[in-house]
């Protein structure tokens, strides 16, 4: 995953914890879908007058709705409940992050939020592929790694208009900044059953 770039991998140990609460982590995971949405859906939103953009949103809030949808079939096949959906702490530090970092211009609000968009995908892809490879259930086992790569095309999606639209914007120097950033808050989590926990 070093196209990621992610600078504090997560210890697989973390995958033991998931186990003991597959109810928890899938309703979690089921609201991070559902946020992902509306993420996109407020990208498209705020940003209109990008036809482009717009485009790509709509398909990737379509694809995240999808996600949502097998996540809650799994929780429905196995005899479980989708809970009540919950803060996702990490996603509210990031966002923090975001609204200190906006200087207040259009563009730069447009790349600060493709770079924290681009940031969740970035770790939910990598918790993905950390879940795939080492959870003791089959058929989750394959979900995720097939939901791995979706994520990672979204993250791409995010970083290619933020370097797209990032006029008089030094975006790489930029997302390192939030690379930094985030290694700095996932160093506190990996402890609880959440996709990002």
């Amino acid at each position: 995953m070093s196209v990621l770039r992610l600078q504090l991998p997560t210890d697989p140990r973390w995958v033991n914890i998931v186990e003991k609460n597959i109810e928890e982590i899938l309703t979690d995971h089921a609201w991070c879908e559902q946020k992902a949405a509306t993420n996109a859906i407020t990208l498209i939103t705020i940003n209109s007058e990008y036809p482009d953009l717009v485009n790509d949103m709509l398909a990737l809030a379509k694809e995240e709705l999808e996600h949502f949808e097998m996540v809650h079939q799994i929780i429905e096949k196995r005899g479980l409940k989708l809970g009540r959906e919950r803060k996702d702490e990490y996603v509210g530090e990031l966002a923090q992050y975001m609204k200190r970092s906006n200087t207040g211009s259009r563009v730069s609000g447009l790349v600060e939020r493709l770079l924290f968009s681009a940031m969740i995908e970035a770790r939910s892809c990598e918790r993905f592929k950390v879940l795939s490879e080492n959870i003791n259930d089959p058929e989750l086992a394959t979900f995720y790694r097939d939901l791995m790569e979706s994520e990672a095309g979204h993250y791409t999606t995010f970083i290619t208009y933020a370097r797209k639209y990032g006029t008089g914007i030094d975006v790489e120097t930029r997302w390192r900044e939030w690379l930094e950033f985030e290694a700095s808050v996932i160093a506190k989590y990996g402890k609880s059953e959440t996709i990002h926990g």
